[in-house]
C-alpha cells in the first residue's frame, strides 16, 4: 500500500508540481507538537475525509492551530466533528466530484470569508473542549447513578 502511494503522490507531483513547490508532502516520520501546528499553520486547506466515525482531534487542532484565522476545514459528513462544525465544508469522500469541487472552493475561498468561518470554528472549539466534555461525562454518570436507585 506504501508503495502505491508513494507511486500516486510522484505521479500527481510531477504532473502538478513545479521546481521549488510539490502539492503533496508526505512525511512518514514521528512529528512533535511543534512541527505538526508548524504545518497546520502552513496548510490553506485541512482534508478529513474519513469514512467512518474519526480523526475529529485532527480537525478541531488544525482550527485550534489557525490563530490567524486563515485556512479552511474541509469534512467529511461521516466524522463526529461535522456535527459539531457547521462552517467546515462538508462532502461525502465517495463524492470525487463533489471533493474536487469543495477543494476548488477552499482553495479559492475570500480571506474574508475564512476568517468569518475560521472565527466560528474556533469559538467552537474553544467552547466545547476537553473540560466540558468531561463534565457532561460526569453529569451523566451520576444522573443514571440516581436513577438506578
Amino acid at each position: 500500500l506504501n508503495t502505491e502511494v508513494d507511486q500516486l503522490i510522484d505521479c500527481i507531483n510531477a504532473k502538478h508540481g513545479v521546481a521549488d513547490w510539490q502539492p503533496i508532502c508526505m512525511a512518514r516520520a514521528h512529528h512533535g507538537v511543534d512541527d505538526i501546528f508548524a504545518g497546520y499553520r502552513a496548510a490553506s486547506v485541512c482534508v478529513v475525509s474519513s469514512l467512518h466515525d474519526g480523526m475529529n482531534l485532527v480537525a478541531k487542532e488544525f482550527v485550534a492551530a489557525r490563530d490567524d484565522r486563515q485556512g479552511v476545514l474541509i469534512l467529511s459528513p461521516f466524522t463526529g466533528a461535522a456535527r459539531e462544525m457547521p462552517e467546515a465544508l462538508l462532502v461525502n469522500p465517495y463524492a470525487t466530484d463533489a471533493l474536487a469541487d469543495a477543494l476548488n472552493a477552499a482553495l479559492t475561498m475570500p480571506s474574508q470569508e475564512q476568517q468569518r468561518r475560521m472565527q466560528r470554528l474556533r469559538a467552537q472549539v474553544a467552547e466545547h473542549n476537553v473540560f466540558r466534555w468531561a463534565g457532561l461525562l460526569l453529569t451523566e454518570t451520576f444522573r443514571l447513578a440516581e436513577t438506578t436507585e
